[in-house]
C-alpha cells in the first residue's frame, strides 16, 4: 500500500564526505517491512529519488543516502521544510525465513536498510552478525549503530584500512549462518550469490522511474520472468535470480 504524504525534515547531517542522515516527521503507516524504500519529489526535478528506509517508528522516518547527483546534492542542502514523499514502495525483506544465525551483508550505500533488518531480527531473538562493505575506511558509518544493537559486527575495506582488507565475501567465507540477506551494487550481490552457503534474500539498486510498477522501466529478467525491481523487488530470493552473463 503506497501513500503520498508530506514530511518535514527534522535534522539532515553529513555521516561522511558524501554520506547523509536524514530524519523526518509525518505519516509511516505504509512502510510495513525492512528494505522497503521512499520516493522523494524535488523541486525543478521531473523524476521523483528512490532511497531506502534506514528505520521508522509512527512517527519518523529515518533515511541515509549518499550524494551522486544533482538531485541528492539539492537533497544534503536542505536544512529544513517539507518533502512530498511517496511511501510503502517495494516488497521489502521477508524476516521468516532467518532461521536461528542470519547474516547481513551490506555494501556502501547498500548498508541503510539493513539497519531496520537487524533491528527486527535481534528483537526476534535471533544473533545476527553483520558485515559492512566500504571502499575505505573514511567512507564507515552506521558500524557503531549495529553494534548497539548487539549485532556481531565485521568490517571490510578493499583498501584494507580499517578491519578486514578485501570484500564482503572475503569474510563471508569463513561465517556459519542460517540464512543471508544482502544489498549492495550489483558486483556485490553477484560475488555474495557465488560464494554463499544458504538460502537468501537480495535486494537490487536501480534507476526508477514512477517507483511503483507503472512504467516497467526498471525490469529485470529472473527464472519465473520479468520482475519490476520497483514492485515485485526491490528484494528478491537467491534461487529466482537469472545473471546476465
Amino acid at each position: 500500500m503506497k501513500k503520498q504524504t508530506q514530511f518535514t525534515i527534522l535534522e539532515n547531517t553529513s555521516l561522511t564526505a558524501s554520506v547523509y542522515r536524514m530524519v523526518l516527521r509525518g505519516d509511516t503507516s505504509a512502510i510495513t517491512a525492512p528494505g522497503q524504500f521512499v520516493n522523494i519529489a524535488l523541486d525543478g526535478k521531473f523524476l521523483r529519488r528512490p532511497i531506502s528506509v534506514c528505520d521508522y517508528d509512527a512517527s519518523t522516518l529515518t533515511l541515509i543516502y549518499k550524494v551522486v547527483g544533482s538531485g541528492t546534492a539539492q537533497l544534503s542542502a536542505m536544512g529544513g521544510g517539507t518533502l512530498d514523499i511517496l511511501t510503502g514502495l517495494g516488497n521489502g525483506y521477508d524476516i521468516s525465513a532467518a532461521g536461528d544465525a542470519p547474516v547481513l551483508i551490506g555494501g556502501g550505500v547498500g548498508v541503510p536498510p539493513m539497519y531496520r533488518l537487524a533491528k527486527d531480527l535481534t528483537a526476534m531473538g535471533k544473533t545476527v552478525s553483520v558485515i559492512l562493505g566500504f571502499n575505505t575506511g573514511s567512507e564507515i558509518f552506521l558500524r557503531e549503530e549495529f553494534e548497539a544493537l548487539g549485532c556481531k559486527v565485521i568490517v571490510t575495506t578493499a583498501d584494507g584500512s580499517v578491519g578486514l582488507r578485501g570484500f564482503v565475501t572475503d569474510a563471508l567465507k569463513d561465517m556459519d549462518y542460517s540464512y543471508f540477506y544482502a544489498c549492495g551494487p550489483e558486483p556485490m550481490l553477484k560475488a555474495v550469490y557465488k560464494a554463499s552457503k544458504t538460502p537468501g534474500q537480495m535486494s537490487f539498486e536501480e534507476r526508477m522511474g514512477c517507483g511503483f510498477g507503472a512504467c516497467m522501466g526498471c525490469s529485470c529478467k529472473t527464472l519465473t520472468g520479468y520482475k519490476r525491481i520497483c514492485k515485485d523487488g526491490p528484494v528478491m530470493k537467491k534461487e529466482e535470480i537469472q545473471w546476465e552473463d
